[in-house]
């Protein structure tokens, strides 16, 4: 009996020995749990500035003028003046068709003219003369209105016979096809002997090149925008080829009607392009100004958090916990978002929300750079 007591009595000695072990190594495991709650974060300041907010779309180049070369009259193509591809001036010789059929109409309405003229001028000398003579009553007045009579419908024979000639001209002149504008001439699809016809294949076809258009369209919300901030419709646009710089025009046009199917709405740009780097036909990546943000706050896109409800940042406090901060997402591009909802200089959580709830401590991430940008942003699609 005595042993068991003993026994006992080490027993809970044991015990109490164990157990403060135990409380003394279980604090520092809890200090150190405590620390391991310190999430490590990048962060960065709001930068607050009025900006740009460009608008993107896919668009494709297209002559503002093209022409298709038909004949007025059915002739055979006699001879060709240009070549393919070649550039012409408004006004210089394309084509010339057979014109002797019309070089004798010509010859014979200025034949039919001149002998009417010849009738005219004897007739009207014959009037004279009658005239003179029943002044002295030589003659009777029937015979001078006679006379008179054949005076005026020579003339009109005359005016007639000029009509003739000038339609015969016109008809000549129709026989030399030329530029009706300044551009850049495709595939000629006639030949010298070939017969053209106003009603049959395009003889050629030419395009302006300078100045360019380049046709696009735009979601329709954004026309209130562009029609605001550019009251005179001059806005300026950008297009850019790939591998090739940026090159600025103007919008010189706004359909009259949405497309209801996609909710878009046509535009145009029109551009120099004397050097013939905007080819028509060509797809381009168009960007412009729609409007001008002011006192917008810019945040890395990164930071903002979509949540089941609402998109949020952690905002850090002076205590170096963080709190969700709702916000609206105005324009992203660039890794740049514009927001609101966000005060002003406002140090938001960049790297490492995903481990962070509200009201969590935070460490700042050594060499982290804190500053906003000031790059310009797209809207949100």
């Amino acid at each position: 009996m005595q042993q068991t007591k003993k026994y006992l009595l080490i027993g809970a000695a044991v015990a109490v020995l164990g157990g403060a072990a135990y409380l003394i190594l279980r604090a520092p495991a809890e200090q150190d749990k405590k620390f391991d709650n310190v999430q490590i974060v990048k962060t960065a300041v709001a930068e607050q500035k009025t900006i740009p907010i460009k608008v993107l779309a896919n668009g494709y180049v297209t002559a503002i003028n093209t022409v298709d070369v038909r004949p007025k009259v059915q002739n055979i193509v006699r001879t060709i003046h240009v070549k393919e591809g070649q550039f012409v001036k408004v006004g210089q010789l394309l084509f010339t068709l057979d014109e002797r059929s019309d070089q004798s109409n010509v010859a014979k309405a200025r034949a039919e003219l001149a002998a009417g003229q010849s009738d005219l001028a004897d007739a009207e000398l014959t009037l004279k003369r009658n005239e003179d003579l029943l002044a002295r009553n030589f003659v009777s007045r029937a015979v001078v209105d006679t006379a008179r009579n054949k005076v005026e419908s020579l003339r009109s024979a005359v005016k007639a016979n000029q009509a003739i000639t000038e339609s015969s001209n016109i008809a000549l002149s129709d026989n030399r096809i030329e530029a009706s504008i300044s551009g850049r001439i495709g595939m000629i699809n006639v030949h010298p002997g070939s017969l053209a016809q106003p009603s049959g294949e395009v003889m050629v076809t030419i395009s302006q090149l300078d100045p360019i258009a380049v046709s696009f369209s735009l979601p329709e919300r954004e026309l209130a925008n562009i029609t605001a901030t550019y009251p005179q419709g001059n806005a300026p646009v950008n297009v850019q080829l790939p591998g090739q710089p940026e090159v600025t025009g103007k919008l010189i046009f706004i359909d009259n009607t949405a497309d209801t199917q996609s909710g878009t709405i046509r535009m145009k740009a029109q551009f120099d392009n004397a050097s013939q780097k905007l080819w028509p036909g060509s797809f381009v990546s168009v960007n412009m100004i729609s409007r001008n943000v002011t006192n917008a706050l810019l945040v890395p896109a990164q930071a903002v958090v979509t949540g089941p409800e609402y998109k949020f940042i952690y905002v850090v406090q002076p205590d170096d916990t963080v709190k969700e901060q709702k916000i609206e997402v105005v324009a992203i591009e660039d890794g740049q978002a514009a927001v609101t909802g966000l005060a002003a200089n406002a140090r938001v959580v960049v790297e490492g929300a995903q481990n962070l709830r509200a009201g969590g401590k935070i460490s700042e991430a050594k060499n982290t750079s804190s500053s906003g940008t000031n790059s310009a942003v797209a809207p949100v699609h």
